[in-house]
C-alpha cells in the first residue's frame, strides 16, 4: 500500500528539485526521502524522477503521478479538518426529540445560546412521545431528548433541567376567567379535550390522576388535531385543556391561559452515555449549565 509519508516526500522532492532540499524542508534525513520514494517507484512499477548530479526532475510517468498526488493530499488535509471541526462541535449534526414548546422557555433559550455558539452545527427536531424518544435514543437514531418527567430510563442517562407551570386553556367568556390562578376543585366537572397524538395521551393521564384525587373521573375527549387546531376548539366551547408553560406565547383568539396553582412540571435531558456525538456532548454541557444558572430562579408572574 502506498504510505502517506511517501505522497509527503515525493510531492517535496518534486517541490524542491532535489531530495536533500526536500530533506532539509521537512526536518529528515536525505536517504530517508531517497528510500521512501524508491519504494513508491517500486510499487508503482515505473520511475518518478530522473536522478542527476544538481538534483532530480520529474519524468512523464511522475508528471501524471504529481497531479494526483497534490489532489490527494488536499482531500486528506480537508477530510481532517472537517473531522477536527466535529471534534470541536463546530460541525456537525444533533437530532433532537422534543416533548415541549420551542417558542419560549429553557429549552428555547438553550437552542439559541447553542446556535449562537456553535452556528455551523445543524439540529434536527422530531416531535414524539418519552417512550418513543427513548426507544430511538437507545437505537442511536436520537441523540438527546428531552421530555417530561423524572423518570430512570435503562441504558440511558438522564438530568433534570427545568420546571414550568401548569397552564389550564380556557375560552376567553368562561367563568374561571377573572381568576388570576386555578386550583384542582375549580376544574373538578369541566369537560376537557386532549389531541390523540402527544402529548395529548400524556395530558390525558395527567387530568385523571389529579382529579381522581379529588373524587372526580373527568370527561375528556380526544380529538384528531393538532396543537393549533385543539385550541381554537377550545375558543369555540368544546372543552378545556392543559398546556406548559413555554406554549402560553402563542396568541389565539378566543382563548386564554391561567396558571393552576402549585403545578410543576419537570422536563429532563435523556441520552445514551455510549453516544459519542462531540457536538451533543457540548449541547449537554451547556444545558446543565444554564441549568445551574436557573436553579433557584422564580418564574416571572403570569400577567392577565
Amino acid at each position: 500500500m502506498i504510505e502517506f509519508r511517501q505522497i509527503r516526500y515525493f510531492l517535496s522532492a518534486a517541490e524542491h528539485g532535489s531530495f536533500r532540499k526536500a530533506a532539509l524542508a521537512l526536518g529528515i534525513q536525505e536517504s530517508a526521502v531517497s528510500r521512501r520514494i524508491r519504494d513508491l517507484e517500486d510499487h508503482l512499477g515505473a520511475s518518478l524522477f530522473q536522478r542527476h548530479s544538481g538534483g532530480v526532475f520529474l519524468t512523464l510517468a511522475g508528471q501524471q503521478f504529481l497531479r494526483r498526488a497534490r489532489k490527494a493530499l488536499r482531500q486528506i488535509g480537508q477530510g481532517a479538518k472537517d473531522v477536527a471541526a466535529i471534534g470541536r462541535s463546530e460541525d456537525g449534526c444533533i437530532k433532537v426529540g422534543i416533548f415541549s414548546s420551542l417558542a419560549s422557555g429553557f429549552l428555547s433559550d438553550l437552542l439559541r445560546a447553542f446556535d449562537k455558539a456553535h452556528a455551523r452545527v445543524r439540529i434536527e427536531f422530531i416531535d414524539g412521545d418519552p417512550a418513543d424518544h427513548v426507544a430511538a435514543i437507545r437505537q442511536f437514531r436520537l441523540d438527546v431528548a428531552f421530555i417530561t418527567g423524572t423518570s430512570e430510563w435503562s441504558d440511558c442517562e438522564t438530568d433534570q433541567l427545568w420546571s414550568e407551570r401548569v397552564f389550564v386553556v380556557l375560552p376567553c367568556d368562561h367563568p374561571h376567567c377573572g381568576k388570576r390562578e386555578l386550583n384542582w376543585h375549580d376544574l373538578a366537572g369541566e369537560r376537557f379535550i386532549v389531541s390523540d397524538s402527544a402529548p395529548g395521551p400524556e395530558i390525558h393521564d395527567y387530568l385523571v390522576q389529579r382529579l381522581a384525587d379529588l373524587g372526580h373521573h373527568p370527561e375528556i375527549h380526544a380529538q384528531c388535531v393538532g396543537r393549533d387546531n385543539l385550541l381554537s376548539l377550545v375558543a369555540v366551547g368544546r372543552g378545556l385543556t392543559l398546556t406548559s408553560e413555554a406554549t402560553t406565547v402563542a396568541q389565539i383568539p378566543g382563548i386564554t391561559y391561567r396558571p393552576v396553582a402549585n403545578e410543576l412540571l419537570p422536563f429532563c435531558a435523556v441520552w445514551s452515555p455510549r453516544n459519542d456525538n462531540p457536538a451533543c456532548r457540548r449541547l449537554l454541557s451547556l444545558a446543565r449549565s444554564m441549568a445551574r444558572m436557573n436553579c433557584g430562579a422564580r418564574s416571572a408572574p403570569f400577567q392577565l
